[in-house]
């Protein structure tokens, strides 16, 4: 059998460097920038009030105090956006909205809880006292102190979140260069399987895994698209996939991969030549398949078949397309790792890597996060693994491990 490292590199080798795209930066998110961003502006674009307030010149206030207040005639007001150059004159203040430009010859803004200015949206008197001399520079942000012209914004590789978002914005970068966005097709495979919604007869299942790997494939962030499932017939299989061959970066099928009568998948393309398929040593998801699949127009898109059962599917989604499809899309793995105590005695079988579903729980006293196995190891207990956050990684050598060990842990949240 082949081991689940090994298999990991055959899907990692599937797929190609990654590729650039520019779309416009509210559809960069979660996306990677595949080139450095520099700012083409500084920020601030312009000196600018921190506060609402008065823009004074230092010196016209140096000797200012309770004792012996100063009088300023207001001379104009600036809001934020106002446009023209001001310049304020010795011996005057304007008052000033936050984010407002600074005049010309101000260097410190007073704010108007500071004053007698009476707070609030009402007209200006047409004076303002000052009880204190300000410092030079206060309250005000320079031109540039937060990002200066030329200076790189975001370095290549950066995930697009929010706070990225932000700052392009206020760069006034409409469009980003980031990694394309790869495009997954999910197709089922099964005659007894039925849409979610529709009756169902003795002996059909409602279709799950569908739904459930497309949904796996956008939460790493790829775009999924989910094709109707096609009954245990090997030229329609073909067919199906020929169809969508030429818009997709991958498929993704589940189903008709083991060792029974009606396998539509693994005889459908066992017959190209170029998808193998083969025995990984693990529990669950051993029958694994992947390869290239050729459509009739001359193109090769790769292709990864996982076994049928909900929790072998999943977990091989989990251990081997992931990573590999995050590392295509210049993404980088986002499932932590971390050693956790065992909750409760488990068995293994010796020559399988075994992946048991677990539940993490908070620290023990030593320090160390908990875990505790949910469920039989059985492949078709989709409730459990709704249950479980975390996988517990059985090393293929191990056959038994005591309560109280420390484990190696895959979280899935």
């Amino acid at each position: 059998m082949r081991t689940v490292v090994e298999h990991q590199r055959v899907v990692a080798a599937l797929f190609g460097a990654p590729e650039p795209s520019r779309v416009a930066v509210p559809q960069s998110l979660g996306l990677a920038t595949f080139t450095d961003v520099d700012a083409p502006l500084p920020l601030p674009g312009f000196d600018n009030s921190a506060m609402d307030g008065f823009a004074v010149r230092a010196a016209d206030l140096a000797d200012a105090s309770t004792d012996s207040p100063v009088t300023l005639p207001v001379a104009a007001d600036i809001p934020a956006g106002r446009t023209d150059d001001l310049t304020l004159e010795p011996g005057t203040a304007h008052r000033i909205m936050t984010g407002a430009p600074m005049p010309a010859g101000a260097d410190a803004v007073v704010p108007v809880e500071l004053t007698d200015a009476v707070v609030g949206p009402v007209a200006a008197a047409p004076t303002v006292t000052f009880t204190a001399a300000p410092e030079r520079g206060k309250h005000i942000r320079r031109g540039g102190s937060d990002i200066e012209f030329g200076t790189r914004a975001l370095p290549a590789g950066t995930v697009i979140g929010a706070p990225q978002i932000g700052l392009l914005a206020a760069l006034g970068i409409a469009e980003v260069t980031v990694t394309r966005r790869l495009r997954v097709v999910v197709l089922s495979t099964g005659s007894e399987l039925v849409e979610p919604g529709k009756p169902l007869r003795h002996g059909q299942i409602y279709e799950s895994n569908g739904a459930m790997l497309t949904a796996a494939v956008t939460e790493a962030g790829a775009i999924g698209r989910h094709l109707h499932f096609v009954p245990d017939n090997t030229a329609d299989f073909a067919a199906r996939l020929d169809e969508v061959a030429d818009d997709a970066d991958l498929i993704i099928t589940s189903g008709g991969v083991s060792a029974g009568a009606f396998e539509v998948v693994k005889d459908a393309l066992s017959a190209t030549g170029t998808v193998e398929f083969v025995k990984v040593a693990m529990q669950p998801g051993m029958p694994q398949g992947c390869g290239h699949f050729p459509s009739t127009r001359g193109t090769r898109v790769p292709i990864i078949t996982l076994p049928g059962n909900p929790v072998s599917a999943l977990v091989s989604f989990e251990v081997f397309i992931r990573p590999a499809l995050r590392a295509a899309m210049a993404l980088p793995a986002d499932r932590e790792r971390v050693e956790a105590r065992l909750g409760a005695d488990i068995r293994s079988p010796r020559g399988k890597r075994q992946f048991l579903r677990g539940v993490l729980d908070a620290g023990h006293l030593d320090g160390a996060v908990g875990v505790d196995p949910i469920g039989p190891p059985a492949s078709h207990h989709l409730r459990y693994l709704a249950e479980a956050d975390a996988l517990i990684d059985i090393p293929a050598d191990v056959e038994a491990v005591e309560a109280g060990t420390l484990v190696e842990v895959l979280v899935l949240r």
